[in-house]
């Protein structure tokens, strides 16, 4: 930065460059047309999974991150944020010592994610102590804002919305008499399953499975023997994707329906494409592909002309909000924590307006839930689903 030049220039050289009339962000008075030097080489992190099994819906993510922040920093060339990196993996025994990570870069003022319901939980309380803010772009277990958290948001809907939505499908346009239902057992499986249930009244058989398992044996067995036509997964996509495969294998001819960790073209990638074909994924969000603005457009040509996946968008308009506060001059955690909580405005890819409860869920108007499916080996939008 250009003040780290004037400390070795001297008070001479400041002078020059002041009369000059050289831009700069000016340490000693705090004030330029891009904002006080204070405000330079923050960080907004992104914490969630960029390597393992879950990497593919973590990288959309962190892509969207990362696109809001190019985009300002190409706006802000004297007066930068940089873009600090978590890979949690999904994992959530690593998540706290990448919490403490965190917050012990005090330059790091802002947090997207985390990523998965598991890591949000154990990171938490560490987040709380330090006041980092923390919105997630997609951790959509309904009882991470009951923890009295001051500084956690949510940018979706949780799955309060996306559990009943998942299960009207099941009833309304599937109109499945037969349906069996597993989880993962992760925070985040097991709280999607048990709002399923509590739509479709009873099911024809349960299982648990857990993360990184391969066989599933076991559990085709059950659910083929139950005559289920409909199966419905909580968890992620690789775990799903095996179990699809190895239930078609074992001739189950039904439909899987699962939530948003499995809404992701690894899922298809995993299962094959003729196992994945018809498989029906919920989403509490829009579809990404058809983001508002020139977000799709932007973020092709960031990333190789790759389409954005699963709550791509929502991380864009979430870093937005941080640059938004940053340029405004919040640049303590404590006001920026601060704009986050009194934030109502529009973010310019999803059209959501972001305005949260005091409990930090999102304005429960905001919430729209997407049936997409897989068809010719690409997830595509099916329906919005219709509120209760």
């Amino acid at each position: 930065m250009r003040q780290k030049l004037a400390r070795v220039l001297g008070g001479v050289a400041i002078s020059a460059l002041v009369f000059s009339g050289t831009a700069a962000c000016k340490a000693d008075s705090g004030t330029e047309e891009g904002g006080s030097s204070a405000a330079c080489d923050l960080k907004i992190g992104f914490f969630g999974p960029l390597t393992g099994d879950a990497a593919g819906l973590g990288i959309h993510m962190r892509n969207g991150t990362k696109l809001a922040i190019d985009q300002y920093n190409k706006d802000n060339a004297d007066c930068k944020v940089n873009l600090e990196q978590y890979d949690s993996q999904g994992d959530p025994a690593k998540a706290p010592p990448l919490a403490q990570k965190a917050v012990g870069d005090t330059k790091v003022v802002g947090l997207v994610g985390p990523a998965f319901s598991g890591e949000s939980e154990v990171g938490g309380p560490i987040f709380d102590e330090a006041g980092l803010p923390v919105i997630t772009p997609s951790a959509t277990n309904p009882t991470l804002t009951t923890k009295g958290w001051k500084v956690y948001h949510r940018g979706v809907g949780n799955d309060t919305s996306q559990g009943p939505a998942a299960g009207r499908y099941i009833k309304n346009v599937l109109k499945a008499e037969k349906v069996y239902v597993v989880d993962d057992q992760s925070a985040y499986g097991t709280g999607l399953v048990g709002e399923v249930k509590k739509v479709l009244g009873s099911v024809t058989g349960e299982d648990k499975i857990q993360v990184k398992q391969t066989n599933f044996s076991a559990v085709v067995t059950k659910i083929v023997g139950s005559g289920s036509t409909v199966l419905f997964f909580g968890g992620y996509y690789t775990e799903a994707g095996l179990l699809l495969k190895q239930l078609k294998g074992a001739g189950w001819k039904g439909t899987m329906v699962a939530g948003d960790g499995v809404n992701d073209a690894l899922f298809i990638k995993v299962a094959g494409q003729a196992v994945a074909e018809g498989t029906v994924l919920t989403c509490p969000c829009a579809p990404a592909t058809a983001a508002k603005g020139t977000f799709v457009t932007d973020y092709k040509a960031a990333f190789e002309n790759a389409e954005p996946g699963t709550y791509a968008d929502v991380s864009y308009d979430i870093a937005k909000i941080y640059l938004e506060g940053i340029k405004a001059g919040k640049v303590t955690r404590a006001d920026l924590l601060a704009f986050v909580k009194a934030y109502n405005k529009a973010g310019t890819a999803t059209g959501v307006t972001y305005k949260f409860e005091a409990s930090g869920e999102l304005d429960p108007a905001q919430v729209v839930v997407w049936a997409f499916k897989v068809n010719a080996g690409k997830v595509v939008p099916d329906i919005e689903i219709p509120k209760a």
